[in-house]
């Protein structure tokens, strides 16, 4: 069918090679909440997180089957999907992943993405939100409106987030001192010994 509408992502290799990618990256996902690999890639494992999730919260035996059929070690991620996740994501209606282009850390430049959770205890953009907040409090404008957009978007969902907003507002505003960075608890020391130069 030249010229076709393509349903998804070939990624340049066979079928039973893509599937294989997928379920491994979704695996990967679960297990550590953020990963790094190429933009299509990426999106490819967004859209089977996304359904996988969705089956998480339905929690009725055909979907545990269908979720089931789509790990290589069920045992290690089902309990996972069905508890923490299902919990997590029990009153979000969906958009459970979220896509962050960075720049390219492989050597032929291939496009690079960041696929994580929302709502989890690495979610980037919680973070992000959090920093702005410091920087703009501290400014003269105040807070703009589309940080305080921000703000919502990133609690609405999370159980206690406004408070935990603020208590990471809180940790980040301890680190600054007069404008530069603080790394508490870290001795700062020359790696490589200077050498003597008596010129």
């Amino acid at each position: 069918m030249a010229g076709g509408h393509l349903k998804h992502r070939h990624l340049g290799v066979k079928s039973s090679h893509r599937q294989a990618l997928l379920r491994n990256l979704v695996s990967s996902l679960f297990e550590h909440e953020s990963i790094t690999t190429t933009w299509p890639k990426a999106k490819e494992a967004q859209r089977v997180a996304e359904k996988l999730i969705t089956l998480g919260k339905r929690n009725t035996n055909a979907a545990k089957n269908a979720a089931q059929a789509a790990f290589f070690e069920p045992q290690k991620f089902m309990p996972r999907l069905f508890g923490a996740l299902r919990e997590r994501y029990l009153d979000r209606p969906g958009g459970y992943t979220r896509v962050l282009r960075i720049e390219s850390h492989k050597e032929d430049q291939a496009p690079s993405a960041i696929l994580q959770l929302v709502d989890g205890p690495k979610d980037m953009r919680f973070a992000m939100t959090a920093k702005t907040l410091v920087r703009e409090r501290a400014s003269e404008t105040g807070v703009r409106e589309l940080t305080a957009k921000n703000v919502v978007k990133v609690t609405k969902f999370r159980p206690g987030g406004k408070e935990e907003l603020e208590r990471m507002v809180k940790t980040f505003e301890e680190r600054e001192v007069d404008g530069e960075r603080r790394e508490t608890g870290v001795i700062r020391e020359q790696v490589y010994p200077r050498r003597y130069n008596p010129n």
